[in-house]
């Protein structure tokens, strides 16, 4: 992650510490308060071992927002995905929390915790989960995007410059000698004005969210294109086109058509 994600997804996950404490203590309060008689031990387990796992398994929205942040994904794409993932969320907290307060019954009150009938408890659960799921989801995209602020006046009016790490050696380009951007396993090629290709090794994903400010469009599962250098667009058939950056050339697919529509304007 960048330095601004890191923070943005820092940030979130301090806000649901917050949210999840005060939710424990309310739900606590609200146990006492229906049955005064219940030793004050048993719903401080309970909530307690939830908030614990909760906190825990934040990672998982956090990273599906990351993802949709930095990808930007169809609603059709991004819906298997929020499934599985909010399948994963429950399955982990109620396996979470039921293994924290065993144990703690077992250390504490030498008794067994019975979590009850799973095909009655669980689904119960799954609609508490998916609400969860849906509100720390959202409150880490939220983050990820105001962590995302525009270049100033002064920024812009300096020269742009971005260094690739190639190897030990630090190359720094201008933005605008930058043609494209290709992946290249688990490396990048960065193809330049002056025909050299330096390798830096990071995700492809990682350099799309870094210049995306800058022009750069993704044109195929493996390209980015500097618009600004874009001088032609030939079509190849089937939707797939070429596109002409002086004389190199570089792929659109026909799975991008937001690119093309960019790249004609």
């Amino acid at each position: 992650m960048s330095g601004d994600e890191r923070r943005a997804i820092a940030r979130a996950w301090l806000l649901g510490i917050g949210l999840i404490a005060t939710i424990c203590v309310v739900n606590i309060l609200t146990i006492r308060h229906d049955d005064p008689d219940l030793p004050p031990l048993f719903p401080i387990l309970w909530e307690g071992s939830s908030a614990l796992v909760t906190l825990a398994i934040f990672a998982i929205p956090a990273a599906v927002a990351l993802w949709t942040h930095r990808s930007g994904p169809r609603w059709w794409q991004a819906v298997p995905v929020h499934l599985v993932a909010v399948l994963a969320y429950s399955a982990l907290h109620v396996a979470g929390f039921v293994a924290l307060r065993k144990l703690a019954y077992l250390l504490l009150l030498q008794q067994d915790y019975d979590f009850g009938d799973l095909t009655r408890e669980f689904p119960y659960e799954f609609r508490k989960d998916l609400v969860a799921y849906g509100i720390a989801w959202f409150i880490f995209q939220v983050s990820l995007r105001q962590g995302h602020q525009p270049a100033t006046a002064q920024t812009m009016a300096s020269p742009r410059t971005f260094d690739i790490q190639d190897g030990t050696r630090l190359v720094r380009v201008p933005i605008d000698d930058i043609l494209a951007v290709r992946s290249a396993g688990n490396y990048v090629e960065f193809v330049l004005v002056d025909s050299r290709r330096p390798l830096m090794r990071t995700p492809l994903a990682t350099i799309e969210t870094e210049l995306a400010e800058h022009g750069f469009v993704r044109s195929h599962r493996s390209w980015l294109i500097n618009k600004a250098r874009v001088t032609g667009l030939r079509p190849e058939g089937s939707g797939d086109y070429a596109v002409e950056l002086g004389s190199q050339e570089a792929p659109l697919s026909r799975r991008f058509p937001e690119a093309l529509a960019r790249l004609r304007r």
